[in-house]
């Protein structure tokens, strides 16, 4: 898999991931804890576990390709786990790959 499609993969899963954290953030959780709904985290803490682990795969897939050192691939993995740090590195991330390894291929 060439990099920049590593990285399109990647933009992908960091958004979806971001996505599912915002509603399980801003919908399920008050849901459950001012309404006494527990139905959505279930499901959306469910969804939201599933596309995190494929926001890891695919983090993981681009710093193999790209050489990340391995705690800045660390911290990128983390922002799955924070509401709105997600979109925030991914466009670290894409800013540094464009930067580092597809404006110099051309």
């Amino acid at each position: 898999m060439a990099i920049a499609t590593a990285l399109r993969i990647y933009r992908v899963s960091a958004w979806v991931t971001g996505i599912g954290l915002l509603l399980l953030t801003f919908y399920a959780m008050p849901a459950k804890y001012f309404f006494g709904d527990p139905r959505p985290v279930a499901l959306i803490g469910m969804i939201h576990g599933f596309l995190y682990m494929i926001y890891i795969v695919c983090t993981l897939i681009l710093a193999e390709r790209t050489r990340w050192k391995p705690a800045f691939a660390v911290l990128i993995l983390l922002a799955g786990t924070i509401p709105v740090a997600s979109f925030v590195a991914e466009r670290k991330v894409t800013r540094k790959v464009h930067a580092e390894h597809l404006t110099a291929a051309g």
